[in-house]
């Protein structure tokens, strides 16, 4: 494995991070598809054993539950300090109760300690932001943030999907306070979705911002054939979302049958392709791979000895077409509405 850093810290992560998101018992909660805790360790220790060092979590996955397995995998199959772990907060963790989610000085600090709680550890070492909370003042967000990291509870900050304005402002309020800065950010991007490309991803390279990509498989679709059936466990209730994501146009056909092209001529599989195309762009710091089996692992770490040239990353790149932006969602009724669409998500 050769370890990249994290934008401009000294952070040494792998340039593929495992998505936990996957890990956790189906029935607490979002995602109902998720693996239970017997399921997950082979996988978490397999990561481990290819090197991998660089673990996303977050509060609201299985209802803390993917904090609670990942933290008592990593503490059975790693050393604490060879470990990159990233949890986020923001989502509601106690439907009904005031206070039970959102950015605001009260929900940082309580939320911090339970998923430190959950993971077993006395720190995180990156602390995210999951969107942003537009009820709650960003100088009152941004230095409880500060705090947490003054405290020697997360060593450093990230945020996600947003809009480049609003990461920039962000940014703005951190250096002219003197609080601790954003080090990376997780958006959605993969080859049929490139819309980060026009503002996010220019704005994190001139800032020095790593990123860490969501979904770059487009929830499975670049990792088949266009008209190969998803028969996947998560398929059933991820396609409303998916759908809202993804248009299934005949560019994206085309895409796509030009990632199945290039991925025959290197006699590789098309995740392998579409992963060492996130690569070439110097902004990404590593895809969040939602590995449910030991081969989806394996074909992520291998695609980092797979290196495409620019006739073939042309070829895939030339059919896109341009769509309406859901990267940047943070509008609370917006975000309402999206989890709304999709089974097992309505309290999440």
């Amino acid at each position: 494995m050769r370890y990249i850093k994290l934008g401009r810290t000294g952070l040494d992560v792998s340039p593929v991070a495992i998505g936990a998101m996957t890990y956790g018992e189906p029935d607490r909660g979002h995602p109902v598809w998720s693996l239970d805790e017997e399921a997950s360790r082979p996988l978490i220790k397999h990561a481990l054993e290819a090197g991998i060092n660089f673990f996303d979590t977050a509060n609201l996955y299985s209802y803390g539950s993917s904090e609670e397995i990942l933290g008592r995998a990593l503490k059975d199959f790693a050393n604490r300090d060879d470990v990159v772990i990233t949890t986020k907060l923001r989502h509601v963790m106690r439907p009904g109760s005031p206070n039970g989610g959102g950015l605001s000085r009260k929900a940082i600090l309580s939320e911090i300690d339970h998923s430190l709680r959950r993971l077993g550890t006395d720190h995180v070492d990156v602390l995210m932001i999951h969107r942003l909370d537009n009820e709650t003042p960003l100088e009152e967000t941004l230095e409880a943030l500060h705090d947490v990291v003054k405290l020697g509870k997360a060593r450093y900050l990230g945020a996600s999907s947003m809009h480049a304005w609003q990461f920039a402002k962000l940014l703005h309020l951190q250096e002219r306070h003197g609080w601790t800065r954003f080090v990376t950010l997780q958006d959605h991007y993969n080859l049929l979705a490139r819309e980060e490309e026009r503002e996010m991803l220019p704005l994190c390279a001139d800032e020095g911002i790593a990123t860490m990509v969501w979904s770059p498989l487009a929830r499975g679709r670049l990792a088949r054939a266009f008209d190969e059936a998803n028969t996947g466990a998560r398929s059933a209730t991820d396609s409303a979302y998916a759908d809202m994501l993804y248009t299934g146009s005949d560019g994206d056909r085309r895409i796509i049958d030009e990632v199945g092209a290039v991925a025959d001529a290197h006699g590789v599989t098309r995740a392998q392709v579409a992963l060492a195309w996130l690569r070439r762009n110097p902004v990404v710091a590593a895809p969040v791979v939602g590995a449910r089996t030991i081969r989806q692992i394996d074909e992520a770490v291998a695609s980092l000895d797979l290196d495409l040239t620019d006739d073939e990353a042309r070829r895939m790149e030339i059919p896109y077409t341009p769509r309406h932006d859901l990267q940047g969602i943070s509008d609370v009724r917006e975000l309402e509405r999206i989890k709304a669409a999709i089974p097992g998500y309505a309290n999440a």
